[in-house]
């Protein structure tokens, strides 16, 4: 049987969000801190997509600990701010967690979706 520490650092180091976390992978960046890091989804649904990702690679909501619950408060403040200053907070905006695959979920990294302005695309109402 393998090693489970090493199977999950193999998924940490594939994982296309913490390549960007790393500064592997390019992305247009909008906010950086100790919790978090946020960037303009590279596969928009709406005028305003962004991404609100934990630095640590956590899989799913379903790998939260008790723990956590200020890093998940973080995640909807750093999302409340960015709406302001994308000019979506008056009119309104979306906040997304999908939770595996059957959610919709297509990087398993943890991360939260900010969504406002005008659709591009479809999103499940």
């Amino acid at each position: 049987m393998g090693d489970p520490q090493a199977a999950r650092q193999k998924i940490t180091m594939e994982c296309p969000f913490c390549k960007i976390i790393a500064g592997e992978s390019p992305a247009q960046i909008l906010h950086r801190d100790h919790q978090v890091t946020a960037f303009r989804d590279t596969h928009p649904i709406a005028s305003t997509h962004i991404l609100i990702v934990t630095n640590r690679h956590i899989e799913s909501v379903n790998e939260l600990d008790a723990e956590d619950d200020a890093l998940v408060g973080h995640m909807v403040i750093v999302a409340k701010d960015l709406a302001k200053q994308e000019g979506i907070a008056e009119p309104g905006y979306r906040l997304i967690i999908n939770t595996g695959a059957h959610a919709g979920q297509s990087v398993f990294h943890l991360h939260l979706h900010l969504i406002g302005g005008k659709l591009t695309r479809f999103v499940v109402q």
